[in-house]
């Protein structure tokens, strides 16, 4: 007998066929992301649930009465309650690895959009506004040979260093809360403690994942650190950030600009301080959005629910689930 899965989002095509080879399949048919109280009333009987975003916590643990996997979509997994799913004795998974080289890829898209002031110069040529002779208003800042400095050593930010390195001959320094001697010796890299590496850094990159520890990890007073000159972009988690300590950073001139794809509230309310600046370049949370690569993880994401389930095959285990 074919495993329950119960898939909470859309999905290509293939990847549902896979599934469906593989599972008793039911899928939501909304037309909007599904909440957590739909998705407690919709789980019914099945043994595995794939998710991406949605919270999941006690209200839908204690409605899957059949519930033994949850595949999260994604290589975080915040919105899992990790605590609760040890409570009930349900693994999870996520998906790693396939992204990392996207959301580096993205990472210097903003590190570089940011410095160069892409987005106002695009405005500015657009708005016919350009002329000649007006060569200090289109200048900004030089990416080679600058410092970069990386909070949070995991594999994309392995990632970000390499291109730094190789790509820019920037100076590069991390920091993280374990120091990696083998990846300083593989990719040229020092290690910074925290203060030296805010107030030594000309781009500041945070990588970190969204733990009790990271929340608001960058605020006042670490904005205070930093260079006036520094660029600071986040592609982690909104959250890390306190949000109206960067924006008083900003307009204050405390830093030179910032480059982020992720924020407190997604989407972001249209009339928030930070879409009002120019020193400041806003994507829509795309770190890993590109076709392949969110095919590829859509794969990994149905392949770690039926590995799982049948007990064959790798799995991406959450690490603090880890046995």
């Amino acid at each position: 007998m074919k495993p329950r899965v119960y898939i909470a989002r859309g999905l290509p095509e293939e990847v549902l066929q896979y599934l469906e080879e593989h599972c008793e399949v039911r899928q939501w048919q909304g037309t909007q992301a599904i909440t957590n109280s739909q998705l407690a009333t919709e789980l019914g009987d099945s043994e595995g649930l794939l998710v991406t975003g949605t919270p999941v916590g006690d209200e839908v643990l204690a409605a899957g009465k059949e519930l033994r996997v949850i595949s999260n979509l994604s290589v975080g997994y915040n919105n899992l309650d990790i605590d609760a799913l040890k409570r009930y004795g349900i693994t999870a998974s996520h998906t790693p690895y396939v992204l990392d080289d996207t959301v580096a890829d993205l990472a210097f898209a903003l590190i570089l959009s940011a410095a160069r002031r892409v987005p106002q110069m695009d405005k500015l040529v657009k708005e016919g506004r350009w002329r000649k002779g007006m060569d200090s208003v289109l200048f900004g800042v030089d990416v080679h040979h600058a410092k970069l400095g990386i909070i949070g050593m995991g594999r994309i930010g392995e990632a970000i260093a390499r291109r730094a390195k190789l790509g820019f001959e920037m100076d590069v320094a991390y920091y993280n809360r374990s120091r990696k001697p083998d990846v300083e010796e593989q990719l040229g890299i020092q290690y910074n403690s925290f203060g030296e590496l805010l107030q030594t850094s000309d781009f500041i990159v945070l990588m970190t994942p969204l733990t009790a520890q990271t929340r608001g990890l960058i605020g006042e007073a670490q904005f205070a650190m930093m260079k006036r000159s520094a660029i600071f972009i986040n592609v982690s988690r909104g959250e890390t950030v306190d949000e109206q300590a960067l924006v008083r950073a900003l307009e204050s001139g405390q830093i030179y600009s910032a480059g982020l794809d992720v924020y407190e509230q997604e989407p972001v309310n249209p009339e928030h301080p930070l879409l009002k600046l120019d020193n400041v370049v806003t994507l829509p949370h795309l770190g890993s959005a590109t076709a392949n690569t969110r095919l590829q993880m859509a794969y990994v994401a149905a392949r770690n629910l039926v590995h799982a389930l049948t007990g064959e095959g790798e799995t991406y285990i959450i690490p603090e689930l880890q046995p």
